[in-house]
């Protein structure tokens, strides 16, 4: 599945530098628009910028549920273990492993909520429409204020997000029960580091 992890962190990449650039033109065309520059200044504020902050909240939501399948697959989710630590083996192998379960759960339960809502909020229109199909019971649905996009396709997020999650979920308590070993991420490491050779010291004589 490395084509998996790749795509989850190409886009976890992308969505957080488009977001950092399109908040960075945001606020540079405010304050630039703020300067007596006569035509210049008309044709700034000619440009319509009121469509990046509903933008970046829409990648942000999009980036949170991503990032936090992520955050499973690398172990990165804060976890309180020190009544599980203080068990014996077999009992730290049976709480880890209900607790891996009632994350798959509550995940697939999310998804699957999501997914209706998501039908409901005007997916079913699009795609009975898209079908040739009788979309009579369904409505096309709102749009978002700004950018005027269907909400769907915003709350997409929630199921597509919420899958992935409950996948590495599985995936966590499959290698769990295999290898008995859980992902750890050191929050002291930095990723590169290590290959960097030390700079050499160079001695000065008297």
């Amino acid at each position: 599945m490395k084509w998996l992890d790749h795509l989850e962190e190409i886009l976890i990449t992308f969505l957080i530098a488009a977001a950092t650039l399109v908040i960075f033109v945001a606020v540079v065309h405010r304050y630039a628009s703020g300067f007596p520059l006569s035509a210049f200044q008309d044709f700034l504020l000619d440009i319509n910028m009121g469509w990046a902050q509903e933008l970046c909240i829409i990648m942000f939501v999009w980036m949170a549920k991503f990032g936090a399948a992520y955050g499973v697959r690398q172990g990165i989710h804060v976890g309180v273990d020190v009544l599980v630590n203080r068990l014996s083996p077999d009992r730290q192998r049976i709480m880890t492993s209900v607790a891996l379960s009632a994350g798959i759960l509550f995940t697939g339960i999310v998804a699957m909520l999501g997914a209706r809502m998501v039908w409901e909020n005007g997916l079913a229109y699009v795609a009975l429409n898209a079908l040739g199909l009788d979309a009579a019971g369904h409505y096309e649905g709102p749009t978002t204020p700004d950018l005027e996009w269907p909400t769907w396709i915003v709350y997409m997020a929630v199921p597509l997000g919420s899958s992935l999650m409950c996948f590495r979920f599985v995936q966590v308590l499959l290698n769990f029960w295999r290898t008995g070993d859980l992902p750890h991420h050191d929050h002291g490491h930095v990723d590169g580091l290590d290959e960097l050779e030390p700079f050499p010291v160079v001695e000065q004589k008297p």
